[in-house]
This record gives structure tokens, C-alpha cells and sequence, in this order.
């Protein structure tokens, strides 16, 4: 399997969903609910057609996993896991927070990952062992030392009001010994941050892998540390993942521990 093309088909397909998306960006146009905070617009269904559209023409045989179409299963061993808009609230609100997220897989593996902010124009991507980039040049994490020095970056998941209360100790934990904790609401950018260095760590809980699965490679390839919030390693059916610059990830994982778990 050539990488090489696999990387230039999906950043290929980033870039022709972005401009669909741009043109849809300061404009009215349709929403729809898919839970009490989950949405869904036009831009999406459109920006994933064209992807799935463009990998398919290129490698018939491939699966693909889509967050608004689901699965496709493929004859080879080889999948596509992809986000057409990260951030569809933003999005929705005429916020710049947003990004395209498509990942390759083969062997469970991921061994590409592509994000793409079509509203900033930046770029990150990265091809498994060979490091991770923004508009083609290698970015790292941070080398910040304690939690204190840190300002760290978390996600609310659409069912937060079911079970609220752990997600608040642990924000209040973060918050009351860091630097700042913001929420960007693109779970895909915030792993991009942690890999060029804005941030120092990401938590989030219930993410999806079209969420993640570009994203963890990115910062992986960065330099990161990449676990559950029990250090066991992440992978992208998980529901809980903690990324940081690796020097406070022992830090975090106290944070994140809530009394009476182990």
C-alpha cells in the first residue's frame, strides 16, 4: 500500500470538501437535530458525499466509516474514517472552529491522518512513523513541565446532561490547577493543538472515532501521549482519551481520577 497516495487522495478530498464548506460559511442554510445538542446541516451530508465520493473512485474495494452515513464495508483490508465537518455547532453559529477529519486504516492500524480548518486554512497532517505537519512544516508538542504552567483544552459530549457530575469534578479538577482550560468544540483541532504546541493537554469522554482518528495520529507523530484516562492505550473505540506533551500526563491522570475508581 502506497501511503503516499493514500495521503494525497485524502488531502485531495479535504481540500474539495472545504471549499464546499466555505461556501456555505456567514450563509442561512438548513439544520437539522440528531440528539438535544447533536446537529446535523447541509454542509455536512454535502462535504461527505464528495469525500466518500472521491475515495471510493480511487480505491473501489476500500470500507469506509463515515459519522453521518456510518459503514461501508470494503473487500480489503484497508478503512477510511471520516468526520466531513468537526465542529458542526461552531459551524452552525458562523464560528471559525472547524475542520474536516479523514484518517486511513489498514490492519486496525491508522496510518494516515488529515485535518483540515478550511475557514483558517491550516492544514495538519501526518503518515505513521514519519512525523506530523502543518502546511508542510513539522510541528512537535510543547515541552511544558507542570500542570500549572499548562493551558489545556477539554470537550463536552452531546450527552453530558445524563451524567454530568463526573465530567464537572474532573473540569473543576483541570481547571482549579492549570494555567486555563478553554473548550473548542472541534475534538479533532484540539488533538492538533496539543501536536503543534497551543495546547498541553486534551481530555474529552464519548468521542467517536471519526473524532479521533486523524487527530491521535497527528499528535502521536508530534510527540504525544495518547491514553485513557486509566493510562491503558487509546484506541479509537474508546470513550474516554487523554493527549498531552507527555511531560504532565502523569499530572493529568491524577486530575482525571475520580475518587472511588481505580
Amino acid at each position: 500500500m502506497d501511503l503516499k497516495i493514500i495521503k494525497r487522495v485524502g488531502i485531495a478530498a479535504a481540500y474539495q470538501a472545504g471549499d464546499i464548506l466555505r461556501s456555505y460559511h456567514g450563509r442561512t442554510f438548513e439544520t437539522h437535530k440528531k440528539g438535544l445538542a447533536d446537529l446535523v446541516t447541509e454542509a455536512d451530508i454535502r462535504s461527505e458525499k464528495l469525500i466518500i465520493g472521491m475515495i471510493q473512485a480511487a480505491f473501489p474495494d476500500h470500507g469506509i466509516l463515515a459519522e453521518e452515513s456510518g459503514l461501508r464495508k470494503g473487500s480489503a483490508n484497508c478503512q477510511w474514517i471520516i468526520d466531513p465537518l468537526d465542529g458542526t455547532t461552531n459551524f452552525a453559529h458562523h464560528l471559525n472552529l472547524c475542520s474536516v477529519s479523514i484518517a486511513f486504516a489498514s490492519d486496525g492500524n491508522t496510518r494516515v491522518g488529515i485535518v483540515l480548518n478550511p475557514l483558517s486554512g491550516e492544514l495538519f497532517t501526518a503518515t505513521e512513523g514519519e512525523g506530523a505537519d502543518l502546511n508542510g512544516r513539522q510541528i512537535s508538542v510543547s515541552d511544558t513541565g507542570t500542570v500549572a504552567e499548562s493551558l489545556l483544552v477539554t470537550g463536552f459530549p452531546y450527552n453530558f446532561r445524563e451524567n454530568p457530575v463526573p465530567l464537572l469534578t474532573r473540569f473543576s479538577n483541570c481547571l482549579k490547577a492549570a494555567q486555563g482550560v478553554r473548550r473548542l468544540g472541534s475534538a479533532a483541532l484540539d488533538l492538533c493543538f496539543v501536536a503543534c504546541g497551543r495546547f498541553d493537554a486534551f481530555w474529552e469522554q464519548n468521542l467517536k472515532p471519526w473524532d479521533t482518528a486523524a487527530g491521535v495520529l497527528i499528535a502521536r507523530e508530534a510527540g504525544a501521549r495518547v491514553s485513557d484516562f486509566s493510562d491503558r492505550l487509546f484506541t479509537v473505540d474508546k470513550k474516554e482519551m487523554l493527549a498531552s506533551n507527555g511531560n504532565i500526563h502523569n499530572e493529568m491522570l491524577s486530575l482525571l481520577k475520580l475518587k472511588g475508581t481505580e
